[in-house]
């Protein structure tokens, strides 16, 4: 889901205004935090932090918990269409990295397939990318009962240990080193896409999904709350399944960033006051980020500053023998495909760097999912992304 980009969406943009500014020093202390950052990987503080590259992994957690670790009440899930506290779990359904180097200027979001097969670090096995969280979290929670933690600080503090296992994984597969992390769960996302009015979107066909809520027409049409988290969760009947459901997770931020950056937002007292209000509720950071300084990094960032990777897989269909099919992928061709996309070395493997879009990708690899597609690579701006999705 894209829920955890829009959330770090509204935390790159409120440095656009005066107004903005203000706004945004509520979030200074108002945002619920997790020790999560190893301390090798931490920037340094204050205005120091501006001169050196970071990578924030973002999560979308499928969790029926808030950021408080409190259980999600039964109306709340009945809104999201997302069946009742059993339901679900711990997994992180989106993964997306996004880089900003130095000095701030262009970011560059990179997404991470939830089915990719990979090595997940703790000594727990070759396994989806997405269970990284859930093998972390479950394998602390008889730990801390032991210390005599319960109830919504258990929570916590497991959901601490599943983001460390999550953001170690990520490193060893990509090759980078996280420096911040944000995670937005259900209803977070609900919360955001409110707060900014909805988010327009396209789509080419019609769309009836019992399992994800999604009943949408064709054309353009601005979504917000439960639909549009029917509209970034679906995955039955979308080309390309995953890849096809990124398209839209890239798709609907785009349409997020230029809501949040257009003056409909920014210049708007009470819609820009629910915004944070929503991001105090809904967003969950590493401890050490100063959000204020990040802020300040991000202050000429606009809506077109944003390039969408995808990492190059291989088939869509590979079999496991614990966790049914899964995406198979090279951590050596995606190691390259991001050292090439950051401008960092010339790639060994053979990808090609054509821009294409991510829907396209998943049209081609639905026919034939064990070929192994061209990686796929956006260069077009945000600003270009709003044309109709599968």
């Amino acid at each position: 889901m894209a829920y955890t980009a829009v959330g770090l969406a509204s935390l790159l943009v409120l440095g656009g205004t005066g107004y903005a500014w203000t706004q945004l020093s509520r979030l200074d202390t108002g945002l619920a935090t997790a020790d999560v950052i190893a301390p090798s990987a931490q920037v340094p503080s204050g205005r120091a932090s501006l001169s050196v590259d970071q990578n924030i992994l973002l999560v979308g957690l499928d969790s029926r918990t808030d950021v408080r670790g409190n259980p999600l009440p039964q109306d709340v899930l009945d809104q999201l269409h997302a069946g009742d506290a059993a339901d679900g779990g711990d997994t992180t359904d989106t993964m997306i990295v996004v880089h900003i180097p130095a000095g701030g200027g262009s970011a560059t979001a990179i997404s991470i397939p939830r089915d990719s097969y990979v090595q997940i670090a703790g000594g727990h096995g070759k396994h989806k990318i997405n269970s990284a969280y859930t093998y972390g979290k479950q394998e602390a929670l008889d730990t801390l009962r032991e210390q005599g933690l319960t109830g919504a600080e258990l929570e916590r503090a497991a959901s601490a240990a599943g983001a460390r296992t999550a953001i170690e994984t990520v490193e060893d597969f990509t090759g980078l080193t996280i420096n911040h992390y944000a995670a937005v769960n259900l209803a977070g996302f609900f919360a955001l896409s409110n707060a900014v009015g909805g988010v327009p979107v396209c789509l080419k066909e019609p769309v009836h999904d019992s399992y994800s809520g999604a009943n949408f027409p064709a054309g353009e049409q601005t979504l917000s709350g439960a639909q549009a988290l029917a509209f970034v969760r679906q995955r039955h009947g979308v080309p390309g399944s995953d890849l096809g459901r990124i398209a839209r997770q890239q798709a609907f931020l785009s349409g997020m960033a230029q809501v949040v950056l257009g003056a409909g937002t920014l210049a708007n007292p009470v819609r820009l006051s629910a915004l944070i209000d929503a991001v105090q509720q809904s967003v969950i950071i590493d401890q050490g980020w100063d959000v204020l300084t990040f802020a300040e990094q991000m202050h000429n960032l606009t809506a077109g500053a944003i390039t969408f990777a995808t990492i190059p897989v291989q088939s869509l269909s590979l079999p496991t023998p614990y966790d049914g099919d899964a995406v198979k992928v090279d951590p050596v061709q995606v190691r390259d495909f991001i050292d090439a996309l950051l401008g960092r070395s010339t790639p060994a493997t053979s990808t090609s760097s054509t821009p294409t879009s991510v829907a396209k990708q998943a049209a081609e690899t639905a026919g034939a999912p064990t070929t192994t597609p061209s990686a796929t690579v956006q260069q077009t701006p945000t600003t270009d992304l709003s044309g109709c999705v599968s």
